[in-house]
């Protein structure tokens, strides 16, 4: 049965605490990382924004999303199960009229250094701009961070379901006669990242052992691409920059597909998983604050509580 008595040692932890808050070196750490925190950091403290923290959610939660993602796919399911998902792409996208990868790839296959640019663009781009995002709205914008972070992990979350249980073959491996491929004759797609110059290629054996062939379905690359442009719409002051970012989403679904890594429905699903995380996260994030608001209610409602069972037990 609780009583709502706040018990000695209770208050004896508190004390501590307090003690220890207030110590000579926590204060001099705490003003240290307010002045290494800007001019924001009094709303990032409002919100229970910490740096350590967030290195940690994120860092542990890309850990997990690796290790889930390349469990399943590739390394669970055979290329005839890829490939008749892919084929079910692409018949839908045969239906809408819509199938153009392979001919808009082949518009382009003669210039070899404009699909170099579009395979680092595809290599590169997809974590520098995203890590960019993230830090730019924790250090100038931490009022909307929360909500935009936390969209982006569910949104990367809902891709890890998508990986699961739709093993996706992406059109480079159509025709590819390795371990992974279909070795269809007359595919039409060329994988870029074997024949072109750029940053790496998944046809190492060793990224061939250890990613999962098949995440396709849904683009996170796109997802976190539109992400990017949600999160920093209406933020960026600089002309160039805005047009930068309106071109970001539309020149990472050219690349994905120029590259032969997705089809454009792929994308499609993508922007589906943020608009659902999106619609998460809002809620999420708000009722999260709400919360932090009344813990300090709470902790003085406790101690006044203590305080008034304490008085009426000492003798008079």
């Amino acid at each position: 049965m609780t009583t709502g008595v706040v018990r000695p040692h209770g208050r004896e932890a508190n004390g501590r605490r307090q003690r220890w808050a207030q110590s000579p070196v926590v204060r001099r750490l705490r003003e240290q990382g307010e002045a290494w925190g800007g001019p924001h950091q009094a709303t990032r403290n409002q919100l229970g924004i910490r740096w350590w923290r967030e290195i940690l959610l994120i860092g542990l939660f890309y850990v997990g999303y690796n290790l889930v993602r390349n469990h399943f796919g590739s390394a669970a399911v055979g290329p005839v199960h890829a490939l008749n998902n892919a084929e079910i792409v692409i018949e839908l996208e045969r239906a809408l009229g819509l199938y153009f990868e392979s001919t808009m790839q082949g518009w382009f296959l003669g210039w070899d250094a404009f699909i170099s640019v579009w395979n680092v663009f595809y290599g590169l781009l997809h974590f520098s701009v995203t890590f960019f995002t993230l830090v730019w709205l924790y250090w100038k914008f931490p009022e909307v961070y929360q909500r935009w972070r936390t969209t982006g992990l569910l949104c990367t979350g809902l891709g890890l379901v998508g990986f699961a249980l739709f093993p996706l073959m992406p059109p480079r491996l159509l025709g590819d006669c390795g371990p992974y491929g279909a070795c269809l004759p007359d595919a039409g797609f060329v994988d870029t990242m074997i024949h072109y110059e750029g940053l790496w290629s998944f046809d190492s054996g060793t990224f061939q052992a250890i990613s999962n062939q098949y995440a396709a379905m849904p683009s996170i690359h796109f997802a976190w691409a539109f992400w990017c442009f949600l999160a920093l719409r209406g933020r960026v002051r600089s002309g160039w920059g805005r047009v930068g970012l309106y071109l970001y989403p539309p020149l990472t679904l050219f690349a994905v597909v120029v590259t032969a890594n997705h089809y454009w429905i792929d994308a499609v699903a993508g922007v589906a998983c943020l608009l659902v995380a999106l619609a998460w996260a809002t809620p999420l994030v708000r009722w999260s604050q709400q919360r932090r608001k009344r813990r300090p209610e709470r902790g003085r409602r406790a101690e006044g509580i203590g305080a008034t069972t304490a008085s009426r037990r000492s003798p008079h």
